[in-house]
């Protein structure tokens, strides 16, 4: 069975139009989240959104009939979960490849001064921040020896030890 590279790559709409079509979906999608509520952190991680979108997208493509046949979904849908659990396993069982695969840690705090490069890095404003160190039962920045924003989403934060005898 051979594989036709041109219809493969051929434009059954123009690029314009895609363009067009996903600017649109894409700032409705934001004004709505934005209406919906702020982003949580740690609620899911990039990962988890990408597959939960394409898994959505390759189920409705089946049932609608945009594919040959159902099956073609299936299988789309197969092979976007099965990539997503070789990556989990493959960090799991090969931790050196955790490198490549998932996020690392970013320091947002560092000896009570926050850490602008790691902010603007992680798109984290300093009323998030304070927000998160709130939740956390700190209201003071000088009280913060580290605070990460964590691989899944989370934020971690690693006090100053008080002496003993201190209130």
């Amino acid at each position: 069975m051979d594989i036709d590279w041109h219809e493969l790559f051929r434009f059954g709409v123009s690029p314009v139009e895609i363009i067009v079509r996903g600017t649109l979906v894409f700032w409705f999608i934001f004004a709505l989240l934005r209406v919906a509520g702020r982003r949580d952190f740690g609620s899911l991680g990039s990962a988890d959104v990408l597959l939960l979108v394409l898994i959505a997208d390759a189920a409705q493509n089946g049932m609608a009939g945009e594919y040959t046949s159902i099956a073609e979904g299936m299988v789309l849908v197969a092979t976007l979960v099965f990539w997503s659990v070789a990556i989990d396993l493959a960090c799991y069982f090969l931790p050196q490849t955790s490198q490549w695969l998932k996020p690392h840690r970013v320091c947002l705090v560092k000896n009570g001064v926050i850490q602008r490069q790691g902010m603007r890095r992680e798109y984290v404003t300093e009323e998030e921040l304070m927000s998160e160190l709130r939740l956390h039962g700190i209201a003071d920045l000088a009280d913060v020896r580290r605070a990460y924003i964590e691989s899944g989403g989370d934020i971690s934060v690693l006090t100053h030890r008080k002496a003993k005898g201190d209130s």
